[in-house]
């Protein structure tokens, strides 16, 4: 996407659109960050405002804190914290050069006897936290954190020592997998779709697909929700739909669903846009101001995942 000025004046969206209706949502109740976010995907808004906006998250350390996910409060550094910037750095075309060298170096720190990420570093404790995300003294390596930074660097091309044992942590997680819940293959997904064996990645995928289709992991009959289950420790009605799995077609999940189950997940994500613009968060609510800072991105991430596949927005 080309970049302008702030003073650049793009194409007004449809009045009553989804975008529309989700700008005014945005402008309304966003963070300073996806404020820039949101205009970098739909208003020509620059790569840079949300560098700058991002960097008010970053510590010295290099690692990111500052409720960056919300549902971590604090100024504390936490891998959850900076697997978030590192979707932000990615998603402007900024996710390499001496600011990733230094998230390197804070991954390298925080990791684990085998190389890999804790979902939770003990530094956490002492500040709120949701209760889903419990704080223990010494945390095992996580696929749900580790898996979603390593694809993400690999897909950027980024090569820092640290990514070796933590690519081979992955592998081990991804191809061990018996029994998983939807979080976690979404990581594992998002490691799969960058990592650089392309034919050990297409044969992971397709074992998960099916994994994910035995164990109804997702809802494919949007009609009849209350025939899959929810996952263990997640929220009443927390599901999770084919493009919660494969948010571009160029995913490796795609293949898992037919254009039919599909096209019923698009729908149902458009019909998911509430009364005042912005989309749900659909994980446990455990205080007002973490529910409020999600949605606007949960909003733009819905609006992405729609484009990306021709759906009209406005």
């Amino acid at each position: 996407m080309a970049e302008t000025g702030a003073s650049a004046a793009p194409t007004t969206p449809e009045p009553h659109s989804p975008l529309a209706r989700a700008e005014r949502f945005v402008w309304l109740t966003a963070r300073v960050l996806e404020q820039h976010l949101f205009a970098h995907h739909f208003r020509d808004g620059s790569a840079e405002a949300v560098v700058t906006a991002l960097d008010a998250y970053r510590n010295e350390d290099g690692g990111y804190g500052h409720a960056l996910e919300p549902d971590l409060r604090g100024p504390v550094s936490q891998p959850l914290h900076t697997a978030h910037a590192l979707r932000v750095l990615d998603a402007v075309g900024r996710c390499g050069g001496q600011r990733v060298e230094r998230v390197c170096r804070y991954l390298t720190a925080v990791s684990t006897a085998e190389g890999a990420l804790p979902a939770v570093h003990p530094s956490q404790r002492g500040y709120p936290a949701a209760p889903f995300v419990p704080v223990v003294d010494d945390p095992p390596g996580a696929l749900l954190t580790t898996g979603p930074v390593v694809g993400l660097l690999h897909r950027n091309e980024v090569w820092h020592a640290w990514l070796f044992r933590a690519t081979d942590f992955c592998w081990q997680a991804v191809e061990s997998l018996r029994t998983s819940h939807p979080y976690e293959i979404e990581a594992a997904v998002t490691f799969l779709d960058a990592v650089p064996d392309r034919p050990r990645a297409q044969a992971a995928a397709d074992r998960l697909g099916r994994l994910v289709r035995e164990q109804r992991l997702a809802v494919l009959d949007p009609d009849d929700v209350a025939a899959y289950p929810v996952a263990p420790g997640y929220a009443p009605g927390e599901h999770h739909f084919p493009h919660d799995y494969a948010s571009t077609p160029r995913s490796l999940a795609r293949a898992w669903f037919t254009d039919d189950e599909m096209a019923r997940s698009l729908d149902h994500l458009a019909a998911g846009q509430q009364e005042d613009g912005g989309w749900p968060v659909t994980w446990r609510r455990w205080a007002p101001v973490p529910v409020v800072e999600a949605r606007p991105k949960v909003t733009i991430e819905a609006l992405a995942t729609l484009r990306a596949y021709g759906r009209p927005i406005g």
